[in-house]
């Protein structure tokens, strides 16, 4: 069993201040996201809270609803950001490096630090639902 730890609060001065009024939230669905597609990919990928998106237009990082029909993939690559994959439905098959291969499915998170090389392809016989989560937002 993992231990627990406690969080302690924030230490130290706030690198971004805090603003004089309350700040509010953007509450969005993904129908309001904004549909992006990568190349050697078959998916589609809807960028929810990103910088392109004026409904949730983060600064610093990226949510993307990423859906990969049956029997399609997104080949190998690898860039700066950080990114974690949240496998919401489905299952498929990531490759990494050297050809490593992991099987993944709904409920697995998948941590992917700067440069990892990753793709994954849809094994399954449902459409692959993957949140993609980035820091700080791809293009």
């Amino acid at each position: 069993m993992a231990e627990i730890t406690q969080f302690k609060g924030y230490q130290g001065t706030p690198t971004i201040p805090k603003p004089d009024n309350p700040v509010q939230p953007m509450i969005v669905t993904v129908q309001e996201g904004v549909p992006v597609v990568y190349p050697g990919c078959h998916g589609l990928g809807v960028r929810v809270v990103h910088p392109v998106n004026p409904k949730a237009p983060a600064k610093n990082m990226g949510l993307v609803m990423f859906y990969l029909p049956p029997h399609t993939k997104n080949d190998v690559g690898s860039h700066e950001t950080e990114e974690t994959y949240v496998v919401l439905e489905g299952a498929g098959v990531m490759t990494f490096a050297e050809g490593r291969k992991q099987n993944v499915e709904k409920g697995m998170f998948i941590y992917l630090p700067a440069w990892c090389e990753h793709g994954i392809e849809n094994t399954g016989i449902e459409t692959l639902v993957v949140l993609i989560a980035t820091s700080p937002h791809n293009p």
